[in-house]
């Protein structure tokens, strides 16, 4: 999972820098103390300290070996000094001390089982006119062409259609019964054409990968993605010049009053 996200941001690095430009547009130059809340491997935790160069981000996950390889990303990236790591179940109490500017919370939310209190929190960590920031993926990144190919043309939408079963989550009506006033609510479409950056193949893969590996769906169609996945020659995910990388993505971004 740590290697999904890193390619993630790699390869969508132009949005996180222009969804982190757009939310420094909503504060008031005071960003000093930042809360990565569910920070995986610190993708975002990196790009926030890079933004926001006078800030400490404090990022917070539930899993020991997903910080201890943000804390190497850290001191690859130079900004070891102003990260703070704590491993903390965030379902539970939430850090306590000095509030926050600014709490960002990427990818996180749905996988929590009370979100609502966990936004509670989230509203008790930040100062007054604090910001609450939410980004969700709306569906899984889309690669191939519609005819792929191999096996009946549509063959990714029916793997996305089997796995992805429940709705892409909208936390307006959350945050504002949270108390957060909601400032914006921002849904971004990518597209990025081919051909593809190398980064882009590796990307396909992990993401084709999974879907092979939790996908219910005819076999017919298991077998094509199989080929697709190891097979040799010009179908192979590797080997391809026609990948695109077609997703949504939506940020909220909420004030403490």
């Amino acid at each position: 999972m740590a290697e999904l996200l890193e390619l993630d941001a790699e390869v969508l690095q132009s949005h996180l820098t222009n969804l982190m430009g757009r939310l420094a547009t909503f504060t008031d130059g005071s960003t000093e103390r930042i809360l990565d809340a569910g920070s995986g491997p610190g993708t975002g935790t990196l790009a926030l300290a890079d933004h926001f160069p006078r800030a400490t981000v404090t990022a917070v996950d539930t899993s020991a070996p997903m910080l201890h390889r943000l804390v190497k990303r850290a001191l690859a990236h130079g900004v070891a000094d102003r990260i703070r790591t704590l491993e903390v179940d965030l379902d539970g109490p939430w850090p306590r001390g000095e509030p926050f500017d600014l709490v960002w919370a990427a990818a996180f939310l749905h996988h929590l089982k009370d979100p609502d209190r966990a936004l509670r929190h989230a509203f008790y960590s930040l100062r007054p006119r604090g910001l609450l920031a939410v980004t969700e993926m709306d569906f899984f990144p889309r690669f191939l062409p519609e005819d792929a190919g191999i096996g009946r043309p549509g063959l990714e939408a029916r793997l996305h259609a089997a796995t992805n079963t429940v709705p892409p989550p909208d936390w307006t009506g959350h945050l504002l019964r949270a108390g957060f006033a909601l400032e914006a609510r921002r849904p971004v479409t990518i597209d990025l054409p081919p051909p593809p950056a190398p980064a882009v193949h590796r990307y396909a893969q992990a993401c084709l990968t999974r879907l092979y590996q939790h996908a219910a769906t005819e076999p017919e169609d298991l077998a094509a993605l199989d080929t697709l996945l190891r097979g040799d020659g010009p179908l192979n995910i590797a080997n391809r010049d026609d990948l695109t990388v077609r997703t949504t993505r939506t940020t909220w971004v909420a004030r403490r009053p």
